[in-house]
């Protein structure tokens, strides 16, 4: 039995590596028509145990235009899984429903950073 539950593990692991990369690409190719200036890292994808549902995490830059990007991201979606489902269509049976997230785990470590300066 372990060894089904750590199969099904690495298994989620590859489908959340295969999105982050194929979604960090997509970012990279469209973002400067998407919002222009603005620089958008995909931090880590976490992909449902039945693969049907996404978290992509993503840090903005600069950091004032974050709502802004993920606004435009929400309204989007569709836009953003079709791209994604004509990259990875032949290696997923199904493209995940994506939902999107601001990473802010970098503030959270700068901050942590500067207290201990003090």
């Amino acid at each position: 039995m372990a060894y089904l539950w750590s199969m099904a593990g690495v298994r989620l692991e590859k489908f959340s590596a295969l999105i982050k990369k194929e979604m960090s690409t997509i970012f990279q190719r469209n973002g400067n028509d998407w919002f222009p200036g603005i620089l958008v890292t995909v931090t880590m994808v976490r992909v449902s145990p039945d693969l049907g549902y996404a978290k992509v995490y993503i840090s903005v830059f600069p950091v004032e235009k974050r709502e802004v990007v993920l606004e435009w991201i929400e309204e989007n979606a569709a836009l953003v899984r079709k791209n994604l489902g004509l990259v990875v269509g032949k290696q997923m049976r199904k493209v995940p429903e994506l939902q999107f997230f601001i990473d802010d785990s970098l503030d959270y470590s700068e901050e942590i950073n500067r207290l201990l300066k003090k």
